[in-house]
């Protein structure tokens, strides 16, 4: 009989909201074969500012909506914007959870909660009350941020980790700051990069034509499209242009702030949206990928421009820190560093060929399968049969 895993997650596709990111629904997909998936997908939503200011005052019940579909339950419930209340409706939340695994005809023999800081308050709360152990995931960019924001909310955030009979974080760098800030939690841990459809390995081939990026240009400010023109100009005022190629869809007003930035820059076009294989075919003909984000829990187009064949830039301290130290075809920058990014990006071109031939030998080495979702399936499926026990 497979195993009953319980997830709850903001972060999955449901009626309510259905262009969230699919990295949770993918990791259920590729495990459906060896355990009973259900979903918790849960959607915020903020009061009126006069409930707002009352909530301040005094939190009141959690008021919630519930909306089925095929994986599970939708939940709406409310809760004040800027870690207003983050705790106390929190485990209001875990209240609601509990009483809704009570009332299932079987519990669960695993919750998961899909972030430490957030999920993982309310599944803590519900899973001791119930006697029921509990997983959690870290993911770096959300993670992080409310953790550096309320500091005041250790003790609960180390519970949480410390109770937790399986973390799964995403990156090594959010898992070395969730360590700093809480200290080692008793239970195991396994890296768990995000999966991606396009994780086949393509032979890298040189001769490219520039770099590329890719990113939705309404997220330009978090994607530091400004600094990557800062760089570009540099290179350009040297008269050492690197061409750089922006791929991704937008509003016209998000085009137009986008082109406002890179006024003046010949080296820099927007090429506009491309399909899942356009955008592969795209990458295979690139000299390298240039990405440097100021925000990133994982950066799943780092993994998909790797295994087109291009070496990347990818930023200090976010994104996939952590996975590539010493190769050479993966070049750490400060994203926040116009001349180191600009010299980065000159050397993807020059050094092409040497990096993409090193690139190449990693494709085909053990490290890489890691990244590949058979790979990424028995480590999340070993994790979970270890935290039900």
């Amino acid at each position: 009989m497979r195993p009953r895993i319980l997830h709850v997650s903001g972060d999955f596709p449901d009626p309510i909201e259905p262009f969230k990111t699919k990295v949770v629904e993918a990791l259920l997909e590729l495990t459906d074969d060896r355990f009973d998936h259900s979903v918790i997908s849960l959607n915020r939503v903020s009061p009126s500012v006069l409930g707002i200011a009352g909530q301040i005052v005094s939190p009141g019940p959690l008021k919630t909506q519930t909306e089925p579909f095929e994986r599970g339950i939708a939940l709406t419930y409310q809760a004040p914007p800027r870690g207003i209340r983050h705790l106390t409706k929190l485990q209001q939340l875990g209240d609601w959870l509990k009483e809704h695994i009570q009332s299932q005809p079987k519990a669960p023999d695993l919750i998961v909660g899909h972030k430490l800081a957030i999920e993982g308050i309310a599944v803590r709360r519900a899973a001791q009350s119930l006697g029921i152990p509990y997983a959690l995931s870290i993911q770096g960019d959300s993670d992080t941020k409310i953790m550096s924001v309320r500091r005041d909310l250790n003790p609960e955030f180390g519970a949480v980790l410390q109770g937790s009979k399986m973390t799964f974080p995403f990156t090594p760098w959010a898992w070395d700051f969730v360590v700093r800030q809480l200290g080692a939690p008793p239970g195991d841990h396994i890296l768990l990069p995000c999966p991606t459809d396009l994780d086949q390995p393509l032979e890298p081939q040189p001769g490219g034509d520039g770099l590329i990026s890719v990113f939705h240009l309404m997220s330009h400010k978090r994607k530091n499209l400004a600094g990557l023109a800062k760089a570009a100009m540099r290179l350009q005022n040297l008269g050492d242009s690197v061409p750089v190629t922006v791929i991704g869809g937008g509003e016209a007003s998000e085009r137009a702030a986008c082109e406002a930035i890179i006024k003046g820059l010949d080296s820099l076009t927007l090429a506009g949206p491309m399909n899942r294989q356009e955008l592969r075919a795209r990458m295979r003909s690139a000299s390298g990928f240039v990405l440097p984000s100021l925000r990133e829990s994982f950066g799943l187009v780092f993994i998909e421009a790797l295994f087109a064949g291009l070496p990347i830039i990818y930023p200090k301290g976010t994104a996939v820190d952590g996975y590539f130290e010493g190769a050479p075809f993966a070049i750490k920058v400060d994203a926040r560093d116009s001349a180191a990014l600009a010299e980065a990006m000159r050397s993807l071109v020059k050094d092409e060929r040497q990096l993409k031939a090193s690139l190449g030998d990693w494709l085909k080495s053990d490290d890489a399968k890691k990244f590949q979702r058979p790979q990424i399936a028995e480590d999340f499926a070993r994790g979970l049969i270890q935290a039900v026990g």
